[in-house]
């Protein structure tokens, strides 16, 4: 068996474990990243991508990516649709911010290639990835592409490795909490040949459920509907999907843009925290840690947000050789964390039609969006929380 040595162990090389090589690396420590992934897998995972103000700076400042000023569409704003009728929340007059329409994937792609460039030890396509921290250095074991055994041993071992994390259940029994909710409804996304149907988001509640409108490319479009969770997206042919999306979005002039349908699939919904986020030399970030519904445009942006902390919490660590350093990471990520949890809660429970709702709760969700929409104060709320809090800086 081969046996490496690293200041700090990262597995799970996507956006938030790439970004925590880049950071680190920035900063002088060693770091060995590995997933069980090919690259052309994860560059092949169709996600979407807002990507908040804060995180559009911290990929700029810290070299990450330059690309997604040039390639990604900026957003100053979205609309919220219902009754029939568009309301657009202003963010740049509300709190002089914007987001940024980038795909997921597109940020690995950026990430992944400023790893090549800087020389960082990115292992893709490992298997039996196991991972040790009963002793005094953190050891993860795998199995490179070629068939050979690696023995890594670290400082400190990062879990990045997504909602099913080996790394998040290496923690003793009954050495974290976790906070979970399910959701009765999912979303049916899907990928079309169209032109855009509006030049931003377009949120919508309607009496059939809720619907987004997005963007991709000039020719390409996103889009979602509130579905079951059990949907089989292999009984939805192209005429049943646009029915469906013209009956919750159509009228009063608003037309969605139709065209031939290359990719669909089914997003189950569900928020998940645990805490704390660190044992002994194990830490955790992203969607190891937490996962949140798609609809307030959270999930990459937490990742990120972790990320920034925690390279900086490791930084500290390295400066004052004191291990108690690292218990700062928890307080610092999960303060944003909940402010997200909270946003994204909030927000779907208001567009999308919850089973059993009665009229009361339908007038509810109506009033609550006019509030919204009809107050500056409601507005800049719905900005502020979309477009991001304050991000760690790097």
């Amino acid at each position: 068996m081969n046996t490496l040595r690293t200041q700090v162990a990262i597995v799970g090389a996507g956006p938030a474990g790439l970004l925590l090589s880049h950071l680190l690396g920035r900063s002088g420590i060693e770091t060995v990243t590995i997933d069980h992934r090919t690259y052309d897998e994860i560059a092949g995972t169709i996600r979407a991508g807002i990507l908040e103000a804060g995180s559009v700076r911290l990929l700029m400042d810290s070299g990450a990516s330059t690309r997604v000023l040039t390639d990604g569409h900026r957003h100053d704003g979205v609309v919220l649709r219902f009754d029939g009728e568009n309301h657009r929340i202003d963010f740049q007059g509300l709190v002089g911010e914007s987001v940024w329409l980038y795909p997921q994937t597109d940020v690995f792609i950026d990430l992944a290639a400023r790893r090549r460039a800087d020389g960082g030890d990115v292992r893709y396509g490992v298997s039996d990835t196991a991972v040790d921290i009963s002793g005094s250095r953190p050891t993860v074991t795998y199995t490179e592409p070629d068939g050979s055994a690696t023995r890594l041993e670290a400082d400190l071992l990062i879990g990045a490795d997504g909602s099913r994390s080996i790394c998040r259940h290496a923690f003793p029994d009954g050495g974290r909490g976790e906070w979970f909710r399910e959701y009765p409804f999912a979303w049916f996304g899907f990928l079309a040949e169209a032109a855009p149907s509006h030049d931003e988001l377009v949120y919508t509640r309607s009496d059939y459920g809720f619907a987004l409108i997005s963007q991709r490319t000039p020719t390409v479009q996103r889009m979602y509907f509130q579905c079951a969770p059990d949907e089989r997206p292999e009984e939805w042919d192209d005429d049943r999907i646009w029915t469906e999306m013209r009956r919750r979005v159509n009228g009063n002039g608003f037309e969605v843009e139709e065209g031939p349908i290359t990719a669909k699939m089914v997003l189950p919904f569900r928020s998940f925290v645990t805490a704390p986020l660190r044992h002994d030399r194990l830490l955790l970030a992203g969607d190891a840690a937490h996962t949140v519904p798609p609809t307030g445009a959270k999930g990459l942006n937490l990742a990120l947000a972790d990320v920034a902390i925690l390279a900086e919490v490791i930084a500290d660590f390295y400066a004052a050789r004191d291990a108690d350093v690292l218990d700062r990471y928890t307080e610092r990520a999960l303060e944003r964390v909940w402010r997200a949890q909270h946003f994204s809660y909030w927000a779907t429970t208001m567009l999308h039609m919850v089973p059993g709702a009665t009229p009361f709760d339908i007038q509810r969700q109506r009033g609550e969006l006019a509030l919204i929409t009809g107050s500056r104060h409601g507005s800049t709320y719905f900005a502020e929380a979309y477009t991001g809090w304050q991000q760690p800086k790097q």
